[in-house]
């Protein structure tokens, strides 16, 4: 893996964190963006161990983008979910993973599907078993499907 794919991986990590705390927490967004743009992108976690840096721009479109289209990212996801499931059922943190994808697949053309889809099944193994990483391949694909 390239540098640049690697400081992206480290970006979409960053921003599903950055999207749940806001969630979480309500945390302004200018203010989530400096936090994360001083204590978490590059950082040292514990002595040795570092963030892997991260796309700081790339991170910046991701959350940003999110935030700014999340209605209508909301609306892509609910359209893809089995009967009788909506968002607010979802996980906190698979909720963030699948509206960060879905925001690279509507807007970022420059990123190709298969990257955004597998680069997104790779952060939600990050925080759950193979069965929700699967999901989320499943769901980004339906959405890829619809938006690309």
């Amino acid at each position: 893996m390239n540098q640049r794919s690697q400081s992206r991986s480290a970006a979409r990590l960053a921003a599903v964190q950055a999207l749940y705390q806001k969630h979480m927490e309500r945390t302004p967004l200018a203010r989530l963006l400096n936090e994360f743009h001083q204590h978490r992108l590059g950082r040292e976690i514990e002595e040795g161990e570092q963030y892997a840096d991260a796309e700081v721009d790339f991170f910046d479109d991701i959350v940003r983008g999110v935030d700014a289209r999340g209605e209508e990212i909301d609306t892509v996801i609910q359209g893809k979910l089995a009967e009788g499931w909506t968002i607010a059922r979802l996980d906190k943190t698979m909720v963030q993973v699948l509206r960060a994808g879905t925001y690279e697949l509507l807007a970022r053309p420059d990123v190709p599907v298969a990257t955004a889809i597998s680069e997104y099944v790779d952060v939600a193994k990050a925080f759950f078993d193979d069965r929700e990483a699967k999901f989320v391949n499943g769901v980004l694909d339906a959405i890829a499907k619809q938006v690309r």
